[in-house]
């Protein structure tokens, strides 16, 4: 790494460094990779499993070159933080109630993308409400 990084600037490996095509190489290589991981987090954010880890994984990865990531990555990680204290503080109710909400986002994105019909098809189910009204 270079001697000047990280709160003012990018934490770039000295190869990357050398000239204007090494670092734009590098800046091309992180933001394409952080950009498809955290849209891979964003759509993972309301199934069950690792969705925010993964929208912190793309922030860091850009944040290795861009500032404006680092500055992101802090506030989300403090908004975050703020959602579970929140949620942690609630009576059960509505912890209950945020759960079938979540569940219900979870039901109808897979309805909307027409898994239920996809898998009613492999077990020979084929009733009309299952299909998708997108790609049904």
């Amino acid at each position: 790494m270079t001697s000047d990084t990280r709160e003012d600037g990018p934490m770039r490996p000295d190869w990357a460094d050398r000239n204007a095509t090494t670092r734009t190489i590098w800046r091309v290589g992180v933001g394409v990779v952080g950009g498809i991981v955290l849209i891979a987090g964003i759509v993972m954010i309301p199934y069950p499993g690792p969705g925010w880890l993964v929208v912190f994984g793309g922030l860091a990865i850009l944040a290795i070159e861009f500032t404006w990531a680092h500055r992101v990555l802090a506030y989300a990680r403090g908004k975050y933080d703020a959602w579970t204290d929140w949620l942690r503080r609630q009576n059960l109710a509505v912890r209950i109630l945020v759960l079938l909400l979540t569940g219900l986002i979870v039901v109808v994105t897979i309805w909307l993308l027409n898994g239920f019909a996809l898998i009613g098809g492999w077990v020979g189910i084929d009733w009309p409400w299952l299909r998708s009204p997108i790609f049904g």
